[in-house]
């Protein structure tokens, strides 16, 4: 009874933290708080940033950052992933709180994060291993061309303009400019992305978001400059939690909205957490409990007004060049950025919009990996292809879109190249059987195709087309051992193939079908004309000697009175 019980709760406890994650974060304390403090100092910006581009403003954005931050540190499946608020997710947070505002929002965060866990528990992480190279780097591309875009009002210094398109809403904050230009903001997101993509490329342990961002604000209220607007006053602390927000009549119109933001934070999440590992000796992930944590995290954001969350690759990356070990690191980033949230809001709220804007730009700037992106263009014309439809749909459409258009795209190209492996092989028959003028007259007769590889619905209509081309021919043999695959399409094409050269006078037999072929085959009636006419055969040379058989009884071929036996090997000719 024990026993079963424990079997029955093990898929939940696989789910949980364990002691083993406690023993972890004992080993080097030191290590793990000076990386925490590092990447805490480089999310605050960050933070705040992304905050104000979803729309609910930088306080949602730090809420965020606390709240899920430690939680999917604790419950998440990777030691060393650093979860908050991302450019990713505010790609998709911005269409949503034009449609739904910001209780919208909180409310899909909360639908999202009830998915994640649902995924958790149904095993849905291994399957992020499927999602092709070039659709994850088309989707990168097309996510840091956004974020540059969203940053151009906000660099300009002009008010947002209408629209939930990027492209659209870019082009007016510009015409905006145009008509008045202020210089002032430009200057300060300038700055800030060129100290920020120029120290990190000389001096890469120094966190120079921070000390740009500190830079500006400084400057800013030294030259009391209007044209920087600073971001506005920030609450001293988090909010009591609610659930003020949720409206029950609105979750059926807020599903769509939800699965989007789930499936992107299971993507970008379980892909940072892929990165985590790449970048380390000896570490894997979990991704079912990956789902799990950022499930947890966006269930409880939400309750404070903080945005939907997943794993932040640059963030992430930070925490593992800084000695990262365990957990820890992300609890301690987590909590840094609450004791500022209490301590510092005051000094927080005098950082101008523009700086952040340039934060962000830099940080699009840096997504950009220009190596990969060779390398995937160069590889095959494929994925090319898909690497620039998906950043395409990623910068026209939306991201979860743009996935599964990458997808599609991507899974079509491969079955297209599976196809072109089926091959219809005219092949000699066997001399051993017969004196050279018999060969000849058999050659004449008798075409045996070899079928290698797979026959399935992609390639199945050309193989048809191919095998029904044959001409002057009495007896086809179809070699079937070597049949990789076959689906009901194929199953399907092939008795027609038999059925139109029947018509046509020409006898075909089979050789080798296999069980597996044999029951896709029987299911569609394609055996029924070989079988009960007794035109199907274990081996190829008994369907040739079947094929000599009916030739001498049509007075095709002359009566042999003494037939030899092969001396070729029944495996040679299968």
């Amino acid at each position: 009874m024990t026993s079963g019980i424990s079997r029955a709760w093990a898929p939940i406890t696989s789910l949980l933290p364990s002691r083993a994650d406690l023993d972890r974060m004992r080993r080097d304390p030191r290590r793990d708080l000076l990386a925490g403090l590092t990447v805490a100092i480089v999310a605050l910006p960050l933070a705040l940033g992304f905050g104000v581009s979803s729309g609910l403003g930088a306080q949602a954005g730090l809420a965020t950052a606390v709240v899920a931050g430690a939680l999917a540190a604790v419950f998440g499946g990777s030691h060393l992933q650093v979860s908050g608020p991302t450019g990713a997710m505010t790609v998709v947070l911005v269409p949503i709180v034009g449609k739904y505002g910001p209780t919208g929002v909180l409310t899909v965060g909360l639908l999202a994060g009830l998915m994640l866990v649902a995924l958790a528990a149904l095993r849905a992480g291994k399957y992020m291993q499927y999602v092709p190279a070039p659709v994850v780097e088309g989707f990168t591309l097309g996510i840091a061309c956004v974020i540059g875009l969203q940053q151009i009002p906000n660099a300009l210094g002009v008010p947002k303009p209408e629209g939930d398109r990027v492209l659209v809403v870019s082009w007016r904050a510009v015409e905006e400019f145009a008509k008045a230009p202020d210089w002032t903001a430009l200057a300060f997101a300038v700055a800030v992305a060129v100290v920020m993509l120029a120290g990190a490329r000389r001096w890469p342990a120094i966190p120079f978001s921070i000390v740009a961002v500190i830079a500006a604000t400084i400057v800013a209220q030294a030259a009391g400059l209007d044209a920087a607007k600073p971001i506005g006053a920030l609450p001293a602390g988090l909010p009591v939690p609610s659930l003020s927000f949720l409206d029950t009549g609105s979750l059926g119109t807020l599903l769509a909205p939800a699965v989007a933001v789930a499936a992107l934070a299971a993507l970008e999440s379980l892909l940072s957490a892929s990165v985590a590992d790449g970048m380390t000796v000896g570490q894997k992930h979990d991704p079912d409990r990956e789902l799990f944590g950022q499930g947890l995290a966006n269930i409880a954001a939400p309750l404070f007004g903080g945005v939907p969350a997943t794993g932040a690759i640059a963030r992430t990356a930070v925490n593992v060049r800084t000695g990262a070990t365990s957990r820890l690191a992300a609890l301690t980033h987590a909590a840094v950025l609450a004791v500022i949230v209490f301590a510092a809001a005051p000094l927080v709220s005098k950082i101008p919009l523009a700086a952040l804007a340039g934060v962000l730009l830099a940080t699009a700037i840096r997504m950009v990996e220009v190596g990969s992106l060779r390398a995937m263009v160069k590889a095959t014309r494929s994925d090319a292809v898909i690497l620039a439809l998906t950043a395409a749909a990623t910068l026209a459409l939306d991201l979860v879109y743009a996935v599964v258009i990458g997808l599609v795209v991507a899974g079509a190209l491969a079955l297209r190249a599976v196809a072109r492996q089926a091959r219809l092989d005219q092949v000699p028959l066997d001399r051993g059987d017969h004196s050279a003028e018999e060969h000849a007259l058999l050659a004449e007769h008798i075409v045996a195709y070899r079928i290698d590889g797979p026959l399935f619905f992609a390639g199945a209509h050309r193989f048809l087309l191919e095998l029904t081309e044959v001409a002057d021919v009495r007896v086809v043999i179809l070699r079937m051992s070597r049949v990789s695959t076959m689906d009901a399409t194929g199953a399907l094409v092939l008795k027609d193939a038999v059925e139109k050269l029947g018509r046509r006078g020409i006898l075909v037999l089979a050789s080798g079908i296999r069980p597996g072929q044999r029951q896709v085959l029987d299911s569609v009636g394609a055996l029924e004309p070989l079988c009960h006419e007794g035109r199907e055969y274990p081996t190829t040379p008994e369907a040739i000697r079947a094929a000599r058989d009916h030739l001498e009884h049509a007075g095709v071929l002359p009566a042999d009175p003494a037939p030899k036996t092969s001396t070729t090997s029944e495996e040679a000719v299968r």
